[in-house]
């Protein structure tokens, strides 16, 4: 007998014939002869419907309250997801985050776990009741509801596998796996059997949308093996492991892109130690997650600052960089949110030299002009004009020949 922890994205659980299909499904796992805690996340667009009525009532929407109107969303459908269970005669039993024991610090809409609990989950199970769980969601050491940020479902589903002592974290959305690239912009796409964490962290830091950063992160540490299937064919699909020697070791195993992200630059800032620290402790201090950082070579005593932020995240920035002019003696700030970044992942690019130039080449072959540049031991990421990603994803996926 095997624990799962089973995670349903919002299309999973977007209308009540969703609904039915998923809870069938758990049933069946259940005559299987395994153990099961369900995570859901919100119906279909909830979330988006419920920002969009935040916004239509407040321009001011304090993060606490924001917190406790958005985890509406998937208090409903664990509830009606645990009705249906009742129809398939599983006796099941619905948590939110604080009922299941998910503790998180106090930052408001993008809320971190600091602990599991868990105890009455185990309760339930002993009483072989199915726990269905609330995912994207906890309760504060200062006993507020917090939300966990986008794809804080998986990163729900991930830390109870942990805590529980699971032997697999099944998450279930409406792809049959990662593929390698986006079967919307290159059909020929691949879907990938196993993934490292390695590879998956920086597939997911780079653009990929199947799993969330912070939930591979979780996986990762807690050695948690994570299976990505479809809840629309139910068919196997791909496997997030530890590294082995007996993975292949692919040169490109994928090629993202992230369309979120937009530059901003502070001009004339003054070459002396200290400047790039105070600018950016002060953007953590904001909560803003910088990605790429370009410092421009001195002129005159002088120099430039490029870096790149998630859309979202612009204002923040810009008010930031603004209010640091006069300490830090830059000339002023710019951004531009028409970028977007295209990578390549692969943990064969290790030992495989070569591969920066080619993604060069193809790129210069497309007339497709590299802003920025940055890389890790697997990944190389090129910021480019966001009108241009697309045919630089379809370039680069068959450049490096990563189709059937």
């Amino acid at each position: 007998m095997s624990l799962l922890v089973q995670k349903f994205g919002g299309t999973s659980v977007g209308d009540a014939d969703r609904i039915r299909a998923v809870a069938d499904h758990i049933a069946r796992t259940r005559r299987n002869g395994d153990d099961v805690v369900v995570v859901v996340s919100a119906m279909g667009k909830t979330t988006d419907d419920l920002l969009r009525l935040a916004g239509d009532v407040s321009q001011a929407q304090p993060p606490r309250e924001l917190d406790m109107l958005l985890t509406a969303g998937e208090r409903v459908s664990m509830a009606l997801l645990v009705m249906a269970l009742a129809d398939q005669g599983v006796d099941a039993v619905s948590f939110t985050g604080s009922q299941a024991g998910i503790i998180t610090d106090s930052t408001h809409t993008k809320a971190k776990i600091v602990e599991v609990r868990g105890d009455r989950l185990r309760d339930a199970m002993q009483a072989d009741r199915v726990p269905v769980v609330a995912g994207f969601q906890g309760v504060s050491v200062e006993r507020d509801i917090t939300t966990l940020g986008r794809g804080g479902s998986d990163t729900t589903a991930v830390a109870l596998a942990a805590a529980l002592g699971a032997d697999v974290c099944e998450i279930y959305t409406d792809v049959s796996g990662v593929f390698s690239a986006d079967p919307r912009i290159v059909p020929e796409a691949r879907r990938l059997g196993r993934v490292s964490f390695e590879e998956m962290l920086d597939i997911a830091a780079s653009g990929g949308r199947v799993l969330a950063l912070r939930s591979v992160e979780f996986a990762r540490n807690h050695r948690v093996p994570l299976h990505v299937r479809s809840s629309f064919t139910w068919e196997p699909g791909t496997w997030i492991v530890e590294e082995d020697a007996a993975m292949e070791q692919a040169v490109v195993t994928a090629v993202t892109h992230d369309t979120s992200e937009a530059k901003v630059t502070v001009t004339g800032v003054p070459d002396r130690p200290g400047i790039a620290a105070t600018l950016f402790r002060a953007l953590a201090d904001r909560h803003v997650n910088v990605d790429t950082i370009v410092q421009n070579v001195s002129a005159h005593g002088a120099t430039d600052i490029s870096f790149t932020v998630p859309r979202d995240d612009l204002a923040h920035s810009l008010d930031v960089a603004g209010a640091l002019l006069p300490e830090i003696g830059a000339a002023e700030v710019q951004s531009d949110d028409d970028i977007a970044k295209v990578s390549l992942v692969g943990a064969g690019m290790r030992t495989h030299p070569g591969v920066s130039a080619t993604m060069f080449e193809t790129l210069a072959a497309h007339d497709i002009n590299i802003e920025m540049i940055s890389t890790s031991a697997i990944r190389i990421s090129c910021v480019v004009r966001a009108g241009r990603v697309e045919e630089a994803v379809r370039a680069l996926h068959q450049a490096f020949e990563l189709g059937p």
